[in-house]
């Protein structure tokens, strides 16, 4: 089968972080087809970023942004999709480093009626610090300053011993997430109705399993190195969980607006 790649990296007014992130697209062992910033309304820093790696490495990326209106992640996210040319979608933040071997891992465990959630480690805060500061990287589990040690290692022969439960949604987080398109535009993507960061991962994963696709953890392979910041804020954090709550209680597949009603471009 052959399977296309979009790699959709989220982003908002952290060009220095997301500078490392690029740099680790780069050197990829198996590149993606198409690149795709979801920019949540950054200023002309990340313009000019995105503008001088395609410069610099002769790489496309496709840059989809839309006006700063406060936390509209999901809104961003369905236009980055409607963008895509990949059958298959890895969705990162773009404060993500990711392994050189990060987008092949996930390749290997695309499986169709699966999504597939991948492993996070933490940078501690001293060591993201200096990481940025010095724009020079060189994580694993062994890194001085790196939290969270066990999901930084990297043995894929042995992934598969790591078993989840395929129908819960619980811990589903987008900053480093794949699933087919075909499946996303099934269930409407992310849920446009969301206001303020929170639970929009959850109630999204719920929906795919709703509609019969499962969930696959990743441990040991596809692994995304988090830079740290401070927490966002979560002001509509409540709100936010009763939606999902009722998608969990209602057993609900697709949520409008979403993918289908916005329009990118």
């Amino acid at each position: 089968m052959n399977t296309t790649i979009s790699l959709i990296i989220s982003t908002y007014n952290w060009p220095e972080a997301l500078a490392l992130v690029l740099q680790s697209v780069t050197q990829q062992s198996r590149m993606p087809d198409e690149i795709i910033i979801a920019d949540d309304g950054s200023d002309n820093k990340t313009r000019e970023l995105i503008a001088d790696f395609e410069s610099e490495y002769n790489l496309p990326i496709k840059h989809i942004w839309h006006e700063d209106k406060g936390f509209r992640k999901c809104i961003i996210l369905n236009k980055a999709l409607q963008a895509s040319i990949g059958s298959y979608i890895i969705e990162i933040d773009g404060d993500i480093i990711i392994n050189k071997h990060f987008v092949a891992d996930h390749l290997k465990a695309a499986q169709k009626g699966f999504f597939v959630q991948g492993s996070r480690a933490m940078i501690g805060e001293a060591r993201s610090k200096k990481v940025l500061e010095t724009k020079q990287y060189n994580l694993h589990a062994l890194s001085n300053g790196m939290h969270t040690r066990f999901n930084a290692i990297r043995f894929p022969l042995l992934s598969g011993i790591f078993k989840t439960n395929p129908t819960s949604s619980h811990n589903v987080k987008g900053c480093n997430l794949a699933f087919w398109k075909e499946d996303y535009i099934h269930i409407n993507g992310y849920f446009n109705g969301f206001e303020g960061w929170g639970w929009e991962d959850y109630e999204f994963a719920e929906r795919m399993i709703n509609s019969g696709i499962k969930k696959k953890r990743l441990k040991w392979a596809a692994i995304g190195f988090h830079i740290f910041h401070p927490l966002s804020c979560r002001a509509n954090f409540a709100p936010n969980e009763l939606i999902y709550r009722e998608t969990v209680r209602e057993r609900i597949i697709r949520r409008t607006p979403g993918y289908s009603e916005v329009q990118y471009g």
